[in-house]
Parts: C-alpha cells; structure tokens; sequence
C-alpha cells in the first residue's frame, strides 16, 4: 500500500500531526501510520558549505585568496545532526513513498529547511505544501484537508537560496577581508552592519545635541467656586518660547487683567483600538512594558503557538486577519473566556461577532494572519509567568478590536488677554468601549473634564506662572526602537530581527546600559572600516525589496545572487587597499592562560568577561555576570563578581558582600535558600552565561595568522 510522508521541522510538530493523522507506531526519528509516515528535521538538517569544500587552501583565512566565489555553492549534511538527516531521507526515498508534504514552518526559512534536504535526498517525488497558522488539532485537520501543490512554493525556495547565498558570499568574504586584514575578530553582513550604523548615528545625534532652555507661560483663571488652567501660545499656535524676553513682556503684559473667553468648541470623538499584533509590534511592546528581549519574546511566542497551542503562528508581518478568520472569531472569544477576561469575553458572546476593515483585509495578507488567540481552550495555570504576561498582551489586544471604539466628548477653549492667546483642553469620557479589555491603560492622553465655561465669559486671573525647561536630545535606541527603526528602514524580517540584534551583542558589537543599547569600541571601529555603502539601510532595503520579487517571481535569483558576487568583489578590495588600522583599546594585563597573550575585557549581554587578543585563541573567560539576587539597599540586580569561594555580590549602588557572607544571610533569614539551594542557584546561573556556540565562533577557531 502505498503511503504519503509528512517532513515537520521539528518532533514536537512531527508528534502534533502524528497524533491527528493517527500514526501511532513510533520508530527512531519517525511515526508511521496506515496511511501517513511523520518524520521531521531538527531546524536546519542540510547548510551551505564551508569556503574549504571549495579547496583546501581556504580553510586558512588568507587575504590574497579573497574574494571566494564558487560559480555554484555546495551544501553539506550538517554533521551534529547527521543521523536525522540520514533517518529522513530513508523515509523519503522508501518504495511506498508515493508523495512528500512539506509540512515545515509557513514561512521563506521553513521552505528551505524542507527543500535543502528533499534535494539533498535525490527524489523527484510529488511535493504538496501544508501552510498553516496555529498548530491546533483543527487547523492540522483543516490544513490536510487544503494542502497546496508544491510547485506553488517554488519562487518561495528560490528567494530563500537567494538570501542564504547571499548572506554567504557577503559575510564570508567582507568578514575574512576585514578580519585578516586587522588581525582581530571583525564580522559584518548585509543586515548586521547597517543596523549597527543605526545605532551608531543615534548616539551621534545624542553627542552633537546642544540643548536649548524654552518658557512657557501658565495662568490660573477663576469662574465662581471652579478653576481652570490655560497655556499660552503663539501666532503658529507653539506653547513655548526659546525668548525668555518675550515671555516676561507677555507676562507683565497681562497682569491683573481678567481673561475673555472667545471660543469654546465641544467635539465628539471616537479613538479606535490598535490595530492586532505581529511579531514585531509584540515584540516592541514586550520590551518597553516587561523589559523583554526580541529574542526572549519570540522564543516566549512559540513555545505558546508551539507547545500550549494557544497563539497563532509568531513570526507574521501582518496586522490583519482574512475573511475566512472571520467565522472562527465566536470560537475564539469562547477559548479565552477565563480568568480577567470573562466580563468582556461574555459582553461579546452577546452581540453578534463580525469582521469590519479596521483588522479584517485579504489585501493586507501575505502569508500568516496577525497573531491572535486560537480556538483551544487556554488554562492558565499551565503557563509560566512571562508566557502569561505576552499571552495577556495579545488577549487584550484582540478583545480590543472586536469592542466598539473609545468614545469621549474635547472640549476646545480659545481665551484672549491683551491680544494674547491661551488655550485649554478637556475631555469628557462618554463610553469606554475598546478599554474595557485593558485594567491600568498607559495612554498618552488625559481625560479630565474642565468647568461649564461659554463663550464671552469673563474670568478673573489669579495666578500667572513662567515655567522653563530645556529641550532634550533623543533617547538611545533599546530593543523596541531598534526594531521600529529596522522596520522601517527595511532592515530584515520579522522572523530575522531578533537574531540580528542578539548576534550584535555576541560579537560585542554593542552592549546594554539598563535598558539602552550602546555601540563598544570595537563596534565604532568597525564601521570606520567598512565600505560606506554597506553601512546604508537603502542598499539592504533593496535587497530585502529583490528577494521579495523572487519570492513573487519577478525576478530571477541568479541575477541577484551574480549582483552579490560583484558587490563582494567590490568590497574586498576596497579592504584590502584601505589604510584604516584596528586598535584594541580593551587590553588588560590579564595573561591568557591557553597561549599567553593579554586578555581584552569586554561587556557580553549578561556581565564582564575576557577575551584573548588572538583570534585563533579564542579562549574566553566570565569576571562578572548579573545574577538574579537583588541588592538588600536599592533592590537591583547583583553582580557576581571573582572565582571560587572569593565571589563577591556587588552592585552600583555601591552595596558589597562576600558571597560566603551571602549564604549565611540567607540562611538567617530562614529563607528556601539553603546551601544547596545556593550552589545550585550558582550553577543555574553559571549556566546562564553567553554561549559561543554560534556558527561564526566555531569558524573563528579555524583561522590562520
């Protein structure tokens, strides 16, 4: 009997549409059923090949070899995880294998998970394509019930290899060219390097601000028993003066005069909910209310989307749901009817749900709908502490946009003195709407009512108070304004961002001060030594603009994939005739204990650690990390500082203790913290330290002087 073979990307996936498919028979790295066999990858199975599988003489990192440019680039069995592969690819090419369903993420980077290792399978067997947003036992049903012809996707894959090649031929060559050249761990891509720009000029702006003192003039005026509080303004309608002379003759101006009331206007107004979340949004609002990294987030979003089942799929850039969504809204709204959410869940269970333009657009869709509840039951002692608080976030949010809009009555009061004028807002709340869902709103505006004031009314004045102030510089970027200027310069994807910013922080390109990223030495160094145009967001825009052409198939990839080529062409040799120099202004007197050369102190995302100066070296070393013990004074987090017994807790409230003295607190207090329960916090948080394992590191160890 002849059988269909589903590829998941992962085996948690791979035992989800098991279970539904009713494949029960669990083999090693598959499930087989009567009719289905389930295997599944473990991300990537199959990657680009190393420069050395080109030839020998680049597995040394040698100037005079670059640029590397193979007519066609080769992929390899990525060898840790060989054994699935070979397991896969078995099952793909068994005599009862009549068809393939690529059941991989929806998205540029799940195809080629799928694709890379079909072909590297050597079957030119059926593929269909199983694309869905939620991991439900429905949406699985549903899905299988709609799969897609493969060849649907084609333009899909072929932009998918276009953005690996192209990251592969940029990074290894303008990485090799910078870091042989200066003898120092120097990586940059066509992502990395003009998002880390962005930083850069930021601070620039900050450096160059000169701050300005502006006035500004207030007055209390009486109308019987009521008060109220005009601002002046000017001709163009600003409420502030760079001219403290101007301010003062106005002031004396209307001194002990009464104020005539010359226009009052009441205004109905409607503020609607935001519009639903994608990833990105979510991620902004995670880091500017929880503190959350972008990558924390998204790992938090798919373990709900994956494991609990109760988010659709995180990684969409889109803040609108198709019409076809629309009839499962009821389901939906029943699926979150828990907890907080009960009083609006049964307030819309009452009406009659539908969809309108303000979050329902096919137009607005590309691939995933915006991210929302699905329809299976949640319990939410079944969800940790950061997984309810986004879950919480996306509840709300899609509440929000099925309630009517925020309805409230602005009162406008235009009043003169001496041919000056003062204004006054009021608002009057008439009905909630939308912000029922949300308990402690932040919101920018106030909607306090003022007095029953009419126009011709004359007030006595009985207060006039100047107020200074000086103009402030911009803030620094944090992960939140970081991605909205990614965003919006066209720097990555939605499901790429988070990994750019963390890689960024691996390298010590940047590093976190509270919540603000700023650029190291070493990051500002480096944009001193790359090619200018590399540093634009409009050039990666517009690559970012091409992929997506050949993911509609407006362009051919090979076109693009030659243009990389002749862009790093450029590019090494404007590296390699350039006169700019690298210095380590980092350098300890600490020794290296594998090869003895000095040590460079860097800040990694969670405290202070050496480095060895020799990239070949690459040993590393923790002095100081961020632990998660608060400070007994100030309450902030405590740095774990020292080896061994002689650890010591500081923090920069000035607050020291011995880590010995420490446990002995502890235990004093009659807390959980007991000597194990120490030492295996220590571990934990030993455990917490940066990991290195990255792709770029393990290349690094290869290098040759």
């Amino acid at each position: 009997m002849k059988k269909i073979l589903v590829l998941a990307e992962k085996p948690s996936v791979g035992r989800d549409i098991a279970k539904v498919l009713g494949c029960k028979n669990e083999k090693n790295g598959y499930i087989e059923g009567p009719k289905y066999v389930v295997t599944w990858a473990l991300g990537h199975l199959v990657t680009l090949a190393d420069p050395e599988a080109y030839g020998q003489n680049y597995k040394s990192w040698n100037i005079d070899d670059l640029p590397i440019l193979p007519k066609h680039l080769k992929t390899v069995v990525i060898k840790k995880t060989s054994k699935q592969f070979n397991t896969v690819k078995a099952q793909i090419n068994r005599d009862d294998i009549e068809e393939i369903v690529i059941a991989t993420d929806a998205g540029r980077e799940g195809e080629l998970v799928a694709r890379w290792i079909i072909d590297k399978s050597h079957t030119k067997k059926p593929l269909k394509r199983l694309w869905i947003s939620s991991s439900t036992d429905k949406a699985i049903k549903e899905g299988f019930d709609k799969l897609k012809d493969g060849k649907e996707y084609e333009n899909l894959y072929y932009s998918a290899i276009a953005r690996a090649e192209a990251d592969w031929v940029v990074g290894i060559n303008a990485t090799r060219a910078l870091t042989t050249k200066h003898n120092a761990q120097l990586s940059c891509g066509r992502v990395q390097t003009p998002t880390l720009a962005m930083i850069l000029k930021r601070e620039e702006e900050i450096r160059n601000f000169k701050a300005k003192d502006y006035y500004s003039i207030n007055i209390l005026a009486v109308k019987g028993s009521s008060n109220i509080k005009l601002s002046w303004v000017d001709k163009n309608n600003s409420s502030s003066s760079f001219s403290k002379e101007k301010i003062n003759q106005v002031a004396a101006k209307i001194k002990d005069k009464d104020i005539k009331i010359i226009d009052v206007i009441k205004t109905d107004k409607k503020k609607y909910s935001p519009a639903l979340y994608d990833l990105t949004e979510l991620q902004r609002d995670a880091n500017k209310i929880f503190g959350y990294s972008a990558k924390e987030t998204l790992s938090i979003m798919q373990k709900l989307y994956e494991y609990h089942k109760v988010l659709t799929y995180p990684r969409t850039d889109s803040r609108y749901l198709t019409s076809d969504i629309v009839d499962t809204l009821k389901d939906r709204i029943k699926a979150v009817n828990v907890s907080d959410y009960s009083r609006v869940c049964t307030k819309l269970l009452k009406t009659k749900i539908t969809g309108n333009k303000s979050f329902v657009d096919n137009s607005k869709v590309s691939d995933h709908h915006a991210i929302i509840p699905t329809e299976q039951k949640v319990f939410l002692s079944d969800l940790s502490d950061k997984e309810r608080k986004i879950y919480d976030l996306v509840v709300k949010r899609f509440l929000s946009v099925l309630l009517p809009p925020f309805e409230y009555v602005q009162t406008s009061i235009k009043a003169e003195i001496e041919g000056e004028t003062f204004i006054a807002k009021g608002n009057k709340v008439v009905s909630l709407g939308w912000k029922e869902s949300y308990k402690d709103l932040d919101d920018e505006e106030t909607y306090e009512s003022i007095p029953n004031i009419n126009k011709n009314d004359v007030l006595k004045v009985e207060k006039v108070n100047i107020t200074s102030g000086k103009t402030n510089p911009p803030p620094y970027l944090n992960e939140g304004t970081l991605l909205t200027g990614m965003e919006k310069s066209g720097l990555g994807t939605v499901a790429t961002r988070a990994d750019i910013i963390e890689k960024l922080f691996n390298l010590f390109l940047v590093e976190k001060k509270g919540k603000d990223i700023h650029i190291t030495s070493k990051g500002r160094q480096l944009l001193d030594l790359v090619p200018v145009d590399l540093k634009t967001p409009e050039l990666t825009s517009s690559w970012e603009k091409k992929l997506l052409d050949i993911s509609k198939g407006k362009l051919n990839k090979n076109i693009f994939i030659d243009e990389m080529k002749n862009y790093s062409k450029a590019i090494v040799k404007e590296i390699k005739n350039s006169d700019s120099k690298f210095k380590h202004d980092n350098l300890t007197k600490n020794k290296c204990p594998e090869c003895g050369k000095f040590m460079l102190e860097v800040n990694g995302k969670r405290g202070k650690m050496l480095v060895c100066e020799d990239r070949e070296c690459n040993t590393r070393k923790t002095i100081a990390q961020v632990t998660n013990s608060r400070c007994p004074n100030c309450h902030k987090k405590l740095e774990l500082r020292g080896e061994g017994e002689g650890r010591i807790f500081t923090c920069s409230c000035g607050y020291r203790e011995k880590l010995s003295s420490f446990n002995k607190r502890k235990q004093e207090e009659k807390k959980k913290a007991s000597k194990k329960d120490i030492n295996k916090y220590l571990k934990d948080q030993n455990k917490n330290q940066e990991s290195f394992n990255n792709p770029f590191a393990e290349a690094l160890l290869k290098l040759k002087k």
